[in-house]
């Protein structure tokens, strides 16, 4: 029987869910933006950790850092290959996640995103892992329900450009649930809404990093719209301690659970913070809107608080500037590399 103890740094809530002991935990996608902020949060609590990538979108420079660590590994694989790794804790955030990155290969995000559940799910049943999806607010599509409750079943297009990573993600969620009903395997689904921070790619595409970079070059702000299309952003440390709560919480608390930042801004909002957070000269532009562009992004988060005894603690402004700072170290590399 796990036992629940305060994380620091948060509030004492009676009934927080901590991982205890050392656990040996497979991390899919550890490479990634996301999956290399869990690899090291966990290997900072004691855990030994695998980190299993085919570093297609994920960065071997994301865990360079992890290297010297005797506890942590990497295995260079596909999860769309089946694969057998002993753990007794996975975490699959294996996936490309950013618009430009899974519309570059519409057939090998799904497959991704299908086989690699499977895969996942088959590795968990052989070794009685408890096994996380990462799972996404895409999941809603363009909601008509705002903000979006677990219940809510969405308003997703299945042939539209966005489809193959929106229906990927509810396909996995399908599989998930049906390999716990079928065969009792220990599943846990968390669905992310939009969350930023640093180790995002400069090229990563998405509506905060393209902000920042384009900022700090001076170049213009682009919007897609007209920019009244809202997001509810949240910090990367935020997030990865809601994952990490939910690991450890009981079988029983099994998901979907939102989690994400309920604050809701515009794009166009959200544009202006970052150019008066980076003192830029960039002019705000509008192109045409991309296609099946949710309208509006903000997650019920009363389950995760209630049953993980999460929310956000890191406000935008704050979580920005250190997106900003990181970034700017990036970009100062990257002109010095080029220079040279």
């Amino acid at each position: 029987m796990r036992s629940f103890v305060p994380n620091e740094g948060y509030s004492k809530v009676s009934g927080i869910p901590v991982l205890q002991g050392r656990r040996t935990v497979l991390v899919n996608g550890g490479g990634g933006f996301l999956g290399s902020h869990l690899c090291e949060r966990l290997l900072q609590r004691g855990h030994s950790v695998t980190c299993l990538d085919n570093f297609s979108t994920g960065r071997r420079a994301n865990v360079a850092h992890l290297a010297s660590n005797t506890r942590f590994r990497i295995v260079e694989h596909d999860v769309r290959q089946p694969f057998d790794i002993e753990a007794s804790l996975i975490f699959n955030f294996a996936s490309p996640a950013s618009p430009p990155d899974y519309q570059r290969d519409p057939v090998g995000t799904l497959l991704t995103n299908v086989l690699g559940a499977v895969n996942t799910l088959d590795c968990a049943r052989k070794t009685g892992a408890i096994v996380v999806q990462s799972s996404t607010s895409e999941v809603y599509g363009d909601p008509i329900h705002s903000p979006q409750h677990e219940s809510y079943c969405g308003n997703v297009n299945p042939i539209g450009p966005r489809g193959c990573y929106d229906e990927g993600k509810r396909s996995a969620e399908t599989l998930f649930f049906d390999y716990h009903r079928t065969y009792g395997v220990d599943i846990k689904v968390g669905r992310i809404f939009n969350t930023y921070g640093p180790r995002m790619r400069l090229d990563d595409g998405r509506v905060v990093s393209n902000f920042i970079v384009q900022a700090l070059r001076n170049a213009d702000l682009t919007i897609y719209g007209d920019g009244q299309q809202t997001r509810s952003f949240c910090y990367v440390d935020d997030l990865i301690e809601g994952f990490l709560r939910f690991s450890a919480a009981g079988s029983a608390c099994n998901g979907p659970i939102n989690l994400g930042n309920p604050a809701e801004m515009t794009v166009r909002r959200l544009a202006e913070i970052i150019r008066d957070l980076t003192n830029s000269r960039s002019r705000i532009v509008h192109l045409p809107a991309v296609t099946d562009d949710p309208r509006q992004r903000r997650p019920d988060i009363s389950r995760a608080m209630a049953e993980l005894g999460w929310q956000p603690r890191i406000g935008l402004e704050a979580g920005l500037a250190r997106t900003v700072d990181y970034f700017d170290g990036l970009l100062a590399g990257t002109e010095k590399a080029e220079v040279v």
